[in-house]
């Protein structure tokens, strides 16, 4: 059985290894929360790339791994470069604001995005803007940190949610008043999709949500060299190992309610 590597910051990653679950069955999981260093959103892109390659070197001074799938789109944007030149023999799948499916499906030509001011502020984020703006040169993409979102989705409190998906959506909207309502909405955060209810609410009918988790599930397939498969199902006893830098709280209860009511977290001290 192949093994994969999940790393983020906190729960986050389990809306992307909730998708992997469902696309590759087949595959043993070691999912790796950072709790100890989270959130990302206001760190530096130094320190992310350190923490990604102590982390990464951790899991494989542990057991081999098959492939590694960055869980995260701060660390993403700020690491997989690192990661990828240092270990050159081993796949490693990120997460990417989902840009260009939202900017093909748009109907008024606006999208918002929804990030960390970490990602936003990237050189890779900047970078995917142009080449998407450059390909769809009638859609206008409106950008917005939710400072704090990650972090109320990670301590499970629904009225500071509610509150930042409140203050986010206006933001969005302000920005570009004189526009065509947004009709894509692309979560550029991988602990925003566990805010989903929320946003759709605020967002009406008529505003779709992009979450590029299934994309990542694809991706990690073909990286794999597994056969294609059109069966995607929910693994009633998932093959994870569930590991936390920190308190393990957020994480078990997360695991459970989402993923696995039986996972247990292990605390893995990087």
């Amino acid at each position: 059985m192949k093994t994969v590597g999940v790393w983020d910051s906190g729960v986050g990653g389990l809306s992307v290894l909730r998708a992997l679950l469902a696309e590759v069955p087949e595959v043993r999981f070691v999912y790796v929360a950072d709790s100890a260093w989270a959130p990302y959103g206001g760190r530096s892109a130094d320190v992310i790339t350190e923490r990604a390659l102590n982390i990464t070197q951790a899991l494989l001074d542990r057991a081999p791994l098959d492939a590694l799938v960055v869980a995260c789109n701060t660390a993403t944007a700020g690491a997989i470069d690192a990661l990828r030149a240092r270990h050159v023999s081993l796949p490693v799948v990120g997460v990417e604001p989902a840009l260009r499916p939202a900017a093909q499906a748009s109907q008024s030509g606006h999208v918002g995005v929804l990030a960390t001011r970490g990602t936003l502020a990237s050189r890779r984020y900047a970078d995917l803007v142009a080449r998407i703006e450059a390909a769809y040169p009638k859609v206008h993409f409106s950008s917005q940190a939710c400072e704090g979102l990650a972090d109320a989705i990670e301590q499970g409190d629904g009225a500071g949610v509610r509150r930042l998906c409140q203050a986010a959506w206006d933001g969005l909207q302000a920005q570009s008043p004189l526009r065509a309502p947004i009709d894509q909405l692309v979560l550029g955060c991988t602990h925003y999709p566990f805010a989903r209810a929320e946003l759709e609410r605020l967002c009406g009918l008529q505003v779709s949500l992009i979450d590029p988790a299934d994309a990542v599930a694809r991706q990690t397939r073909r990286v794999l060299d597994l056969p294609a498969t059109t069966v995607s199902t929910r693994v009633p006893n998932p093959p994870v190992e569930w590991l936390d830098t920190g308190n393990t709280h957020a994480l078990a209860r997360a695991a459970r309610r989402w993923i696995d009511p039986r996972a247990d977290v292990q605390v893995f001290p990087v």
